[in-house]
C-alpha cells in the first residue's frame, strides 16, 4: 500500500493533508469516470440530497426511471431493459443466475485469467479463485474454464448443456488484456447456435472507458446480457444489468432483489455521468489519449502496451510494481495487476493529453 492519504481531489488530481498533489491514473479501480468534483455531478448530487436520500424499489421513481432509460439508451440497440443493483459482482451474479433461469441449464464457460466478482457465482467463474481465496465447499453451478483467444476451444465447450458465456471484452486484472475480435465474435456465434446467453461483464470496461458508450459496441456484438458498475455512477455505489426484452418480460416480482440497488442518489448521478460523458465529448478525448499513451507512453522501462481506450497495460521490462513505485515518487498514481509486468491504466475519462505528456515524461526517467 502506498504512503498517501488524499483528503480531496479536482479533475485528475489528488491532494492529501500536506498539499502533496497526485496525478491519478488508476481512478480508483476504474470508479472515478468524470474524476474528482466534477461539477455537473456534484450539482446533481447536492440537489438529489436535498430531495431524497433514500427509497427502495418498491416504489416508482422518476429518478430511476430517467436513469434507466438514460442507461438503455447508451447501451447496445437491443439491451432494453435495466435492473439496478449496488455492485459488480451483483450485477454479474444476477446475470448468471438470469441465464441459468432462462435457459433452464447449469453449464457456465467463461475465460481463462478472468475476473467476475467475490460472490459465489461471480467467484464461481472467476479464473484462480477455486484454488485461492473462493471459500464456499462447492460452485453453484458447473463452470468450464477455455484458453482465452482459442475459438476452437470456445466452440467446442458451448454445447446444448451450456446457459451462457461470460467474458470480459478486455480482461482488466489479467493486466488490461483485450480479447480478439474473432474470439469475442465466435462466442457470439457459438451461444445462438446451441441456444445459450452472452453475458458480456463491462463492469470496469462500460461507461465510456473504451473509447465507446460500452465494448459490445466496439467489438459490433450484441450480447444478451450487459452488466456495469464502478464508474457508472461516479464514484456511489452502483451496478446494472441491461438484458434484452425477452430476457425481462418473464420476470415476476422477487425474482431479482437489491437493497440499495436503484436507490435515488445513484440514479441520479448515473443520469449525470452519462450526460457529462455526452456533453463533453468524452469519448472522442478517451480515443485520443489512449492513442497518445500508445505513440508516448512505450519507453523508459516499458516495453510494449495493450488494452484499449484507457483500460492500458504497460509491459514492463521489471516488474509492474517498482515501475508504479517509481512513478509514485514522481507523484503518478498507477496500478498493477495479476500479470506482474503489467503496469495498469484506469485514469478518469477526463485526461487530457498534458497528462498523458507528464506520464511519459516521467516514464522516461524511470530506469
Amino acid at each position: 500500500m502506498l504512503a498517501f492519504e488524499p483528503t480531496h481531489g479536482t479533475g485528475v488530481w489528488l491532494e492529501d493533508a500536506a498539499g502533496r498533489r497526485v496525478l491519478d491514473f488508476y481512478g480508483g479501480h476504474a470508479v472515478a469516470a468524470l474524476g474528482y468534483s466534477h461539477p455537473k455531478l456534484n450539482e446533481v448530487l447536492i440537489a438529489q440530497i436535498g430531495q431524497l436520500q433514500f427509497q427502495s424499489n418498491l416504489v416508482p421513481m422518476r429518478v430511476r426511471d430517467e436513469a434507466a432509460d438514460a442507461l438503455a439508451d447508451f447501451a447496445p440497440a437491443g439491451l432494453d431493459r435495466v435492473f439496478f443493483v449496488n455492485s459488480g459482482a451483483e450485477a454479474n451474479e444476477n446475470a448468471l443466475k438470469l441465464a441459468i433461469r432462462v435457459t433452464g441449464r447449469n453449464k457456465i464457460i467463461a475465460i481463462e485469467h478472468s475476473f467476475h466478482g467475490r460472490t459465489a457465482a461471480a467467484a464461481a467463474v472467476t479464473w484462480g479463485a477455486a484454488k485461492s481465496w473462493y471459500g464456499f465447499p462447492r460452485t453453484p453451478m458447473t463452470v468450464v474454464f477455455v484458453p482465452r483467444d482459442d475459438v476452437t476451444a470456445l466452440e467446442s465447450a458451448v454445447d446444448d448443456d451450456t446457459a451462457a458465456v461470460i467474458m470480459e471484452p478486455v480482461q482488466g486484472l489479467a493486466g488490461a488484456y483485450d480479447l480478439s475480435q474473432e474470439f469475442v465474435t465466435a462466442a457470439r456465434t457459438a451461444t445462438q447456435r446451441a441456444g445459450a446467453l452472452l453475458i458480456l461483464d463491462e463492469v470496469q470496461t462500460g461507461i465510456g472507458r473504451l473509447g465507446e458508450p460500452f465494448g459490445a459496441q466496439l467489438y459490433g456484438v450484441t450480447p444478451d446480457l450487459l452488466t456495469s458498475a464502478k464508474g457508472l455512477a461516479g464514484g456511489l455505489p452502483a451496478g446494472a444489468v441491461i438484458m434484452r426484452q425477452e430476457i425481462a418480460a418473464d420476470l415476476r416480482p422477487g425474482e431479482l432483489g437489491t437493497t440499495f440497488g436503484g436507490a435515488p442518489l445513484a440514479c441520479a448521478a448515473i443520469s449525470a455521468v452519462i450526460a457529462v460523458i455526452r456533453e463533453e465529448n468524452l469519448l472522442a478525448r478517451v480515443r485520443e489519449c489512449s492513442q497518445l499513451i500508445a505513440q508516448q507512453c512505450v519507453t523508459g522501462p516499458v516495453s510494449g502496451l495493450q488494452g484499449r481506450g484507457l483500460l492500458l497495460g504497460l509491459r514492463c521490462t521489471g516488474t509492474a510494481a517498482a515501475v508504479r513505485n517509481a512513478l509514485f515518487e514522481r507523484d503518478i498514481l498507477t496500478g498493477t495487476s495479476a500479470d506482474p509486468q503489467i503496469l495498469r491504466l484506469l485514469p478518469p475519462l477526463v485526461l487530457e493529453p498534458a497528462h498523458v505528456s507528464q506520464l511519459a515524461a516521467a516514464l522516461s526517467e524511470v530506469t
